[in-house]
């Protein structure tokens, strides 16, 4: 049940592909092999409103942020972190080489005893053709 939230300036838009950039997350992830496929979830949200370090209105950013189950080892997490990381970095780096963008990726934890669940997503994959 892994969630990547794909965070980013409005005037990042324009130029980056943001479909692209998510997929890219999402398959990084789920190339960990840490992740299952049947429980990622990546999505992107937009910040209409921000400020970004001096407040230049060409300075943009991405933050991408995991929320994973508790329990897996630090070294684990660290693995995955920088795969996704660096991926993301990848994807960016035509717009990092030609435009003012802070870049940066936090994993959390999410606490078992008060998170709640309810998913029929697997049946649903199973009983569909492949793509």
């Amino acid at each position: 049940m892994p969630h990547f939230i794909v965070e980013y300036s409005a005037n990042l838009a324009p130029e980056v592909d943001i479909e692209g950039l998510v997929a890219v997350v999402h398959r990084a992830a789920i190339a960990t092999g840490i992740f299952p496929l049947k429980g990622t979830r990546t999505r992107a949200s937009r910040r209409e409103i921000y400020i970004v370090a001096d407040g230049h209105r060409d300075n943009t950013f991405v933050h991408v942020s995991a929320r994973i189950g508790h329990g897996r080892p630090l070294e684990v997490r660290t693995q995955a972190g920088e795969a996704v990381f660096n991926a993301a970095r990848e994807f960016l780096r035509p717009y990092f080489e030609s435009h003012p963008l802070a870049l940066s990726f936090e994993m959390q934890e999410i606490e078992p005893g008060t998170s709640f669940k309810s998913n029929n997503l697997p049946q649903w994959i199973e009983s569909r053709e492949p793509t």
